[in-house]
């Protein structure tokens, strides 16, 4: 055991007893030599080629460094400019080395969790180094963000791909240049850099030769008992999905049920992680009959899953389920992000058949028109679709933690190097946080699915034009969908911007109630009244503007949850009420227990072989 010095009081750890140090040394050592050698192995038994580069990166800084260079006044003036910059740097440094105060001539952005820590800001050496960085990254950026004469797509990329590498170049992910670290490394003489190793190994280990970075104790959650806890049963399943009905928790509950389609990239349950953030037991709790979808993770099996399947076997089964097990003609749904894009199909798939079973509609985030997809469609040309397609024929589907990996690229500080710092440098384990549980339990896309949506959606385009896209032989038209829509989006969604949810809410043809919540993607969606965060705009205005800017204009921001105000509007609709329903007395038969075995499933728990 490693010896302290001192008082009892004041306790100092001394060096590790060297007999222990050589043992655990030797035991990283042939750890990594054995993963080293199983990954050699492994790829000479693939025959693996030198990596290709299908992202299209080295050809857009190719053209991006051709044009530059055709522009030397352009370049000479950005390296003056960091020259200058530099020098009153060193100025600033100096006068501060002396005693003087001098305001920064760099500072990070408001919210820069990297560069909390005091030290940053009060330690002279710190502060050089983190301005330094701080300069030298504003220039780069500056210097590339707007080259004259490269095209759109190119200059996306450059400036994304750029990005990451400013990113993983900050000092706070060196140990030499983090003031945390090193006083960690300090206090615990390196045993944090030795522990940091073996969590490297264990994550190496545990992607089977990849890197792929824990981001919470796993083993700290269990579905059904401290996630996705709401009661209630599975009443349905096929080959792509399980019905779930939840327990009722009022006297009585509204005549219509509520369906909700999630994204069949995750799973369900992100509207169900805690009790007390739950949209699904908030929904139970204020009468509604809440059924959800639970996807299947699709193995090659269902490679030929296609969206129309998704649809045909999926959503409209969903529906067909719903009223039956209830006996009611008409139900309210609602979809979440790429559940949205489904049900807003289905809904116009309905409309065109007039049939009037869904009689409100909702969408959380969820994209219709893809005239503004964001950062996304940086990873979303011909090139890169078609090196993806490649890749998906030859499994049958496209592996979930390469979806989630391209997401996390996307807010790298947070869920990237926030992990690589905690885990690797600082040598600690995650942190159990239910929500980063749910974002790793990542879910497959059958290769067919995820083709006809990158290229008919992300690429062409063609969901928002009437008769763009057909299902089973009806031409989709969003505009024929008449009944009443709600649609919330987030002012800091990076998945589903929000100037491109709006432009969907305005291709239908019925009232159509356009909310902005505050946070992001997931946090402002998921946001219970209790907690009292964030707030939310509403524009008072019947119609809706012709732009999304121009909505806003008009909006006033109101406190709280969005939610009150959807069950609000809700309940507007009809909010006629029947006797609670007991999903083990209704007409489809109780297979199992929610969250069900669909939801269980997952992959980064599954043994390798």
């Amino acid at each position: 055991m490693p010896q302290t010095t001192g008082t009892a009081d004041n306790k100092k750890p001394a060096l590790p007893d060297p007999q222990e140090v050589a043992i655990t040394y030797a035991e990283v050592a042939q750890r990594a030599s054995k993963l080293i050698t199983a990954h050699m192995q492994r790829q000479m038994k693939k025959g693996v080629t030198p990596p290709q580069d299908e992202l299209g990166i080295a050809q857009a800084f190719m053209d991006m460094m051709a044009k530059m260079l055709a522009n030397p006044y352009q370049m000479a003036q950005t390296q003056m400019n960091l020259v200058w910059d530099y020098f009153s740097l060193w100025q600033h440094s100096m006068l501060r080395f002396m005693g003087t105060t001098t305001p920064p001539i760099a500072t990070p952005h408001q919210g820069d969790k990297r560069f909390k820590d005091e030290q940053w800001e009060e330690h002279f050496l710190f502060d050089f180094i983190k301005q330094s960085y701080l300069i030298s990254a504003r220039h780069i950026h500056d210097a590339v963000c707007c080259v004259k004469g490269l095209d759109a797509h190119s200059q996306d990329k450059v400036n994304f791909f750029t990005r990451q590498f400013i990113d993983a170049m900050s000092p706070s992910n060196f140990a030499h240049t983090n003031p945390e670290v090193f006083r960690e490394t300090v206090n615990t003489r390196g045993q944090n850099l030795l522990n940091g190793f073996n969590n490297l190994l264990r994550d190496i280990e545990d992607g089977d030769g990849q890197l792929r970075v824990k981001m919470t104790d796993t083993a700290a959650f269990e579905l059904g008992r401290n996630v996705a806890t709401t009661p209630g049963k599975v009443v349905f399943q096929n080959e792509l999905f399980q019905l779930l009905q939840f327990n009722p928790t009022t006297k009585t509950q509204f005549k219509r049920p509520l369906l909700i389609v999630p994204p069949w990239i995750n799973k369900y349950y992100i509207l169900d992680l805690r009790e007390k953030n739950s949209y699904i037991k908030w929904a139970t709790d204020q009468g509604h009959s809440v059924f959800c979808i639970s996807w299947v993770n699709p193995d090659k099996k269902l490679a030929q899953k296609g969206f129309d399947d998704y649809l045909t076997e999926a959503c409209l089964v969903a529906v067909d389920k719903v009223c039956e097990q209830t006996g009611e003609k008409e139900i309210n749904a609602v979809g979440y992000c790429l559940g949205g894009t489904l049900l807003g199909t289905t809904a116009a798939y309905l409309a065109a058949k007039k049939d009037k079973r869904i009689a409100s509609i909702t969408f959380l985030a969820a994209m219709l028109d893809f005239s503004i997809p964001g950062e996304l469609s940086i990873f979303i040309d011909e090139q890169q679709v078609s090196n993806l397609e490649k890749k998906m024929n030859e499994r049958g589907y496209l592996e979930g933690s390469e979806m989630a990996g391209t997401f996390n690229m996307l807010r790298s500080n947070d869920l990237i190097w926030s992990f690589v710092v905690n885990n690797y440098l600082m040598g600690k384990s995650p942190f159990p946080f239910d929500l980063l549980y749910w974002n790793s339990d990542s879910t497959r896309m059958p290769a067919a699915m995820h083709s006809f949506y990158l290229r008919n959606m992300y690429m062409k385009n063609l969901l928002k034009e009437p008769g763009g896209i057909t299902i089973d032989d009806v031409a989709i038209d969003l505009t024929k969908i008449k009944i009443p829509a709600y649609f919330i989006s987030t002012i800091e969604d990076h998945i589903a911007p929000w100037q491109s949810t709006y432009l969907g809410a305005r291709l239908f043809s019925g009232p159509t109630r356009f909310v902005l919540g505050g946070s992001g993607h997931i946090a402002g969606i998921v946001n219970p009244p209790a907690a009292n965060k964030y707030g939310h705009w509403i524009n008072p205005a019947k119609a809706l503007p012709e732009t999304a800017e121009q909505w806003f204009e008009g909006a006033q921001q109101q406190p709280g949850s969005w939610w009150t105000d959807w069950q609000a509007w809700l309940m507007a609709q009809n909010d006629a009420t029947v006797p609670p329903r007991d999903p083990a007395k209704g007409k489809l038969k109780v297979l199992e227990d929610a969250p069900g075995g669909y939801a269980k499933l997952r992959l980064d728990l599954q043994k390798k072989t």
